[in-house]
């Protein structure tokens, strides 16, 4: 059945007694094993249990799920939805299972597929929460509210307790401008986990927005007493208060940010109208460059890779640099970069002059305040005649300042800052004002910039 290598597996939970000869494990003694090495996370030697289990026995519908949840942790969310959809197909009247589809489907931003799997586990179990909650946030998705909004309160009249009900109600509340029912949800839930830190910031955004910046201070203050060293509540409060404003957002508040929700970042990103990418693209089309694979391309802070399709096609050599692994897992599925690195920007094109043809970025720089340095390094990674593309969140009105730590944790930026500074990069721009997103039922307005560096006999 299993060989010597499954044995081994065992060691840690099971000393056979001296006397009692080796015998084969049955499959669902070993799916047993495999379920509770998964269940303590040790995913690799899970994933090897779940893969000898389906050498034996192919169409064991349990292994084929929890396979496919496994490799959706992992990722690899086309073997996932392979995986999951196979065990469906065996045994189609299990909720839990089609609910999981719909994680997966949710998150590779498959979302009709994803309202269709929540709608059949509840057709299966009415009083299945999570696809009650999950089915929500797709509502919301796709501009349904008050649809949304019962069906977060279902899954929370359903389980009283469920955190991630509440908090989605309290994002939909928040984004119609019930602002003092969005405060109570966030409430409970850090009555229901005090240590939330996404209800913690939730929370306090809210409080910044209906003027109770005492409120928000406090509530990072505390986190802070608890955390001293936690870097989105220092980020935070230094957006919350205006004191010690950080000329940009440290390496570790990025990371801890983005790898927080790598998984959902793109259905997240479908519930706002984000546009920054097809924007970089539209920008790209426009110089009437041949999309004919010639260029060397860089995109800086590439996240799950959502510019990566439309800039491939002008890419001989196409790389992407981001700080966040759980991102580059993501954007690594799509299979159009050449090379993934995780690096910190400035850094990296400081360590490669001369090197580029096209670099672009999509909402990255908005995490930085000062552009100095950036700017000075993409200009010098740039070869002559080579492009600059990239958005910034616009900081508007007479008085504005260069740049601004707003209370959502993001810079914005005047635009006579930025003509100004790749003017002195010898970079010739051109910046039009488009909206990037939706935020709180409000587009989130942005400069588009694309700049060009002087060739040889120019300047």
């Amino acid at each position: 059945m299993f060989g010597e290598h499954m044995e081994d597996l065992l060691q840690h939970t099971t000393e056979p007694e001296p006397e009692e000869p080796p015998r084969e494990l049955t499959v669902e003694e070993a799916l047993a094993i495999a379920i509770q090495l998964h269940q303590d996370d040790r995913l690799e030697e899970a994933n090897v249990v779940y893969s000898q289990i389906l050498v034996v026995d192919p169409s064991n519908a349990r292994a084929l799920h929890f396979s496919g949840v496994l490799a959706h942790q992992v990722g690899r969310s086309s073997d996932a939805l392979d995986l999951i959809a196979r065990s469906l197909s065996l045994v189609p009247d299990v909720a839990d299972w089609h609910s999981n589809l719909g994680i997966v489907l949710q998150e590779s931003g498959q979302l009709d597929a994803a309202i269709d799997a929540y709608h059949r586990a509840i057709a299966l179990d009415p009083t299945h929460a999570n696809a009650h909650s999950n089915l929500g946030v797709l509502l919301r998705a796709k501009g349904q509210p008050e649809e949304a909004e019962h069906a977060y309160r279902t899954a929370i009249r359903l389980n009283p307790n469920h955190i991630d009900a509440y908090t989605n109600l309290g994002i939909l509340l928040y984004g119609v401008k019930r602002r003092e029912e969005a405060v109570a949800c966030f409430c409970k839930v850090i009555t229901l986990r005090p240590k939330h830190p996404e209800a913690r910031r939730l929370l306090a955004l809210a409080h910044c927005t209906l003027g109770e910046f005492d409120k928000a201070i406090r509530i990072y203050e505390e986190w802070l007493e608890e955390s001293p060293d936690d870097p989105v509540a220092r980020h935070m409060l230094s957006a919350c208060s205006g004191h010690l404003t950080p000329e940009r957002a440290s390496d570790a508040f990025v990371r801890i940010s983005f790898d927080s929700f790598a998984a959902s970042f793109e259905a997240k990103l479908a519930q706002l109208s984000y546009r920054a990418p097809a924007l970089i693209g539209a920008m790209l089309d426009d110089t009437g460059l041949p999309p004919s694979r010639s260029l060397d391309v860089l995109d800086m802070g590439c996240g799950t890779g959502l510019c990566g399709p439309l800039i491939r096609p002008y890419a001989r050599r196409l790389t992407g640099v981001d700080l966040s692994p759980g991102m580059l897992t993501h954007a690594s599925e799509k299979q159009v970069y050449d090379e993934l690195l995780q690096f910190e920007l400035t850094e990296y094109l400081r360590q490669h002059p001369d090197s580029f043809d096209v670099i672009v970025s999509a909402d990255t720089l908005v995490y930085f305040g000062t552009l100095d340095r950036v700017i000075a390094a993409a200009a010098s990674a740039l070869r002559p005649e080579g492009l600059l593309i990239f958005t910034l969140e616009h900081g508007d009105g007479p008085a504005a300042p260069d740049y601004h730590l707003e209370t959502h944790g993001r810079y914005t930026h005047a635009r006579p800052y930025v003509e100004r500074l790749l003017q002195s990069n010898g970079l010739i721009a051109e910046i039009g004002q488009a909206e990037l997103r939706m935020e709180s039922g409000v587009p989130v307005m942005g400069l588009v910039v694309r700049a060009r560096k002087a060739g040889p006999f120019e300047g």
